[in-house]
């Protein structure tokens, strides 16, 4: 999670804490004197290009509750995408009394004290979450349909269940195997949706099913390359990706990275849809990497020129999921050790590190 040019202190541990992220950008910012160029509590309203290539952006300020229009060369939309929740539609919602949550909401398990907890959704949040409410809970329903969750060890609270098919009543909930559970909170690990309310019509870009158009290589806007978008990309590590992808627009600002055509821009994506629908990827994931997601920074490297990404990182990554899949309760307490740009050793936290093993 550490940026190229500014790695983590010694002290850090492989899986760091949310203070420590913290710390660590606020240590980059000072670290290179960025805070004189940052203007915080602005809220942007409105970014519309102008007939000269540049764009009209309107922000509110809101320590003073004034207006400003500004107009800049470039603009670069980093809101992310982790931001504006995806609930499912379930039957019989209206029903529910208890507490509804999205993931968005959580900050720490002690407002699920003894309390019945189901848990929908098996991404990253959703097994966080898990492990973590159900140190305090009376019990926490798992609803997920993962393979890799149905052979991970929780602790015997947690119950593991299908999808959902229903909501019976103020308090119970339906599985699609027939059977039913009561609860009190229910918790939505569903993910996020794309969101760009302040971005004008006339800026040339839709989001459609989950994805966002018209994109050159998920990050400049076709229609007007001095728009770009750093972090689109999901099922990534994701100031990796930020990394990358800002170093390969910053070649584009310098002049040293010239863009094919608009034509080739557009084919180039169209070709890149096949080619994931070839693969079995539905149209709305167009935007997940996954296991393309070394091939993804690569390209980017080689057309941009700059600095390949070290295969150790997501070697790192990976290595972590499959530990994650089989000690859910104590792999975050592992440590890695990276030995060059290819090579790493993994110390697992079960044998407290007097052995290791070499990847």
């Amino acid at each position: 999670m550490y940026f190229s040019d500014f790695p983590f202190p010694e002290r850090y541990e492989s899986f760091i804490t949310r203070k420590d992220v913290l710390d660590y950008l606020n240590m980059y910012a000072d670290r290179f004197n960025l805070r004189p160029l940052v203007k915080l509590n602005c809220l942007v309203r409105n970014v519309r290009p102008l007939k000269d290539d540049r764009w009209e952006v309107t922000y509110l300020h809101k320590p003073t509750n004034e207006t400003i229009r500004k107009v800049y060369d470039v603009v670069i939309v980093c809101n992310g995408h982790y931001n504006v929740p995806i609930y499912p539609e379930v039957i019989g919602e209206e029903l529910f009394q208890g507490k509804k949550e999205h993931s968005r909401d959580y900050r720490h398990n002690g407002p699920y004290k003894d309390k019945r907890v189901l848990i929908i959704g098996a991404g990253p949040s959703g097994v966080d979450l898990t492990n973590q409410i159900s140190e305090v809970a009376e019990c926490v329903l798992f609803s997920t349909h993962s393979a890799v969750v149905a052979k991970q060890t929780y602790r015997e609270n947690v119950i593991k269940k299908p999808d959902v098919s229903r909501i019976v009543d103020h308090e119970t909930v339906e599985f699609t195997d027939g059977t039913t559970s009561r609860c009190d909170v229910i918790i939505y690990c569903t993910g996020y949706q794309y969101s760009f309310p302040f971005l004008d019509d006339s800026c040339g870009i839709k989001v459609e099913d989950g994805v966002i158009q018209p994109l050159y290589k998920h990050i400049i806007n076709i229609e007007r390359p001095t728009m770009c978008f750093i972090g689109l990309p999901f099922i990534v590590a994701a100031f990796l990706t930020f990394d990358v992808q800002t170093k390969y627009y910053c070649k584009y600002l310098d002049g040293s990275l010239k863009l094919p055509s608009k034509e080739e821009m557009y084919q180039d994506t169209e070709n890149e849809k096949k080619w994931r629908s070839e693969k079995g990827i539905s149209s709305n994931k167009f935007h997940m990497m996954g296991s393309l997601e070394q091939k993804y920074y690569d390209d980017l490297a080689a057309e941009a020129g700059i600095e390949p990404l070290p295969r150790v990182a997501l070697k790192i990554k990976l290595a972590s999921k499959d530990r994650q899949a089989t000690d859910i309760q104590n792999y975050r307490r592992d440590r890695f050790v990276v030995l060059d740009d290819d090579n790493f050793i993994l110390y697992e936290s079960a044998c407290d590190y007097p052995e290791c093993k070499e990847t």
